[in-house]
């Protein structure tokens, strides 16, 4: 159904201080230290933080091995929780682990020999999506986009020291107004951050403004109008696993498109890519890149769904929501044709067992163009767009 002519959109990002976002950190992080020593590891990691304390468990079958105390001491001390006076320390810190073998049930779903390895069946039952719109360069919604430069803006300007008083915690939260579907303006930006103690509120809000949310917005989508909201509690010292407890997967909407399309309810994080949760929702994103980046469309939807160790997906749905230059059983068609979505085949064209996912697990899993995140590439989009005739 199309949107009303004018509305607003609201999308969040956290930065990776905070107590979810650590928890998929370290989980990615015991997922690549398995993965460099050996790249066919089954890993199913969860994490989960609280005050003084991580746990850390899960189903996990490798010939490699991690010492998880470890992984998490570094991940925490490198996301910047290397202080008491921040409720959080890294050399202090409880680690309890609790992991034993992928299920035996599962393996066999799963597991191929070398010359049967592209019918290896998928790791779950589910379902999984992808999306991309035209709205900004990097083919994501401008809402979640925005909210991620923020929150990046944030860790930089802390890292950096250009703001020596803030905490590895925070947040943010941007509101777009669209008209006839095109972004207008940014009508809302609301700023946390976690800061040490005796800063006084102005001083904060006024360098966030100057010193986060101008670098980070563009200014012609700024107005008059439009409203700042920094720390509005007054105080955010007490931050990070000290104040709320972290939960691997509970981010699963900042980690895709802040909220816009739809989504599967997997969360990645933690994940080998033999888990279709992570892998299929990868190569969701990178056909609905190459479709918009054709010219197929200016917003496409791609859904993906499997049924547990079977290979081939049991249904492969594109919804372009009317935007489409050519027949959306003709999109459909020309997916069927170019992309191969049997796991190991996914798992092949994106080369994916490689230790790549820490990167991941903060400021989103999509519309971030590095070398390691071949799912934003658009390498196909000059074939599609030929063969689909524009």
């Amino acid at each position: 159904m199309p949107r009303k002519k004018q509305y607003r959109f609201t999308s969040e990002s956290v930065t990776e201080g905070h107590p979810d976002k650590m928890a998929d950190q370290i989980s990615d992080a015991v997922l690549d230290s398995l993965l460099s020593q050996d790249p066919l590891s089954r890993v199913a990691c969860e994490t989960l933080l609280t005050t003084g304390m991580a746990l850390v468990a899960g189903e996990i079958t490798t010939k490699g091995y991690v010492d998880v105390p470890g992984v998490v001491k570094e991940t925490v001390k490198g996301i910047g929780y290397d202080s008491s006076s921040l409720g959080f320390d890294h050399r202090s810190c409880a680690v309890l682990t609790y992991i034993h073998n992928q299920s035996p049930d599962i393996a066999k779903g799963v597991d191929r020999d070398n010359a049967h390895r592209l019918e290896q069946g998928a790791g779950d039952q589910g379902l999984m999506f992808g999306y991309a719109n035209d709205e900004t360069p990097e083919l994501m919604p401008m809402p979640i986009a925005l909210a991620h430069r923020v929150t990046m803006k944030l860790a930089e300007v802390r890292k950096k020291k250009v703001l020596k008083y803030l905490g590895p915690d925070g947040k943010s939260q941007i509101t777009v107004d669209y008209i006839d579907d095109i972004p207008s303006k940014v009508s809302a930006v609301v700023v946390a951050s976690q800061h040490r103690e005796g800063i006084d509120h102005d001083t904060i809000k006024q360098d966030l403004i100057k010193k986060v949310v101008m670098e980070a917005i563009p200014k012609d989508m700024l107005s008059s109008e439009t409203m700042f909201h920094v720390n509005e509690t007054g105080a955010f010292v007490f931050g990070g696993p000290a104040a709320d407890t972290g939960l691997t997967g509970r981010k699963i909407i900042v980690d895709t498109y802040g909220g816009v399309g739809s989504h599967g309810g997997g969360a990645f994080s933690g994940k080998d890519p033999s888990k279709v949760d992570r892998s299929g929702s990868y190569y969701a994103r990178y056909i609905a890149k190459n479709l918009v980046k054709a010219g197929l469309a200016r917003k496409v939807e791609v859904q993906i769904a499997y049924a547990i160790g079977v290979a081939e997906p049991v249904s492969v749905m594109v919804d372009a929501y009317g935007t489409n230059a050519v027949p959306e059983e003709d999109i459909e068609g020309l997916v069927l044709k170019n992309f191969d979505m049997r796991p190991a085949a996914i798992i092949d064209q994106l080369d994916l067992l490689r230790p790549i996912y820490r990167k991941t697990a903060a400021y989103g899993h999509f519309g971030r163009e590095l070398p390691e995140f071949t799912w934003e590439r658009t390498d196909m989009a000059s074939q599609l767009r030929d063969e689909a005739g524009l």
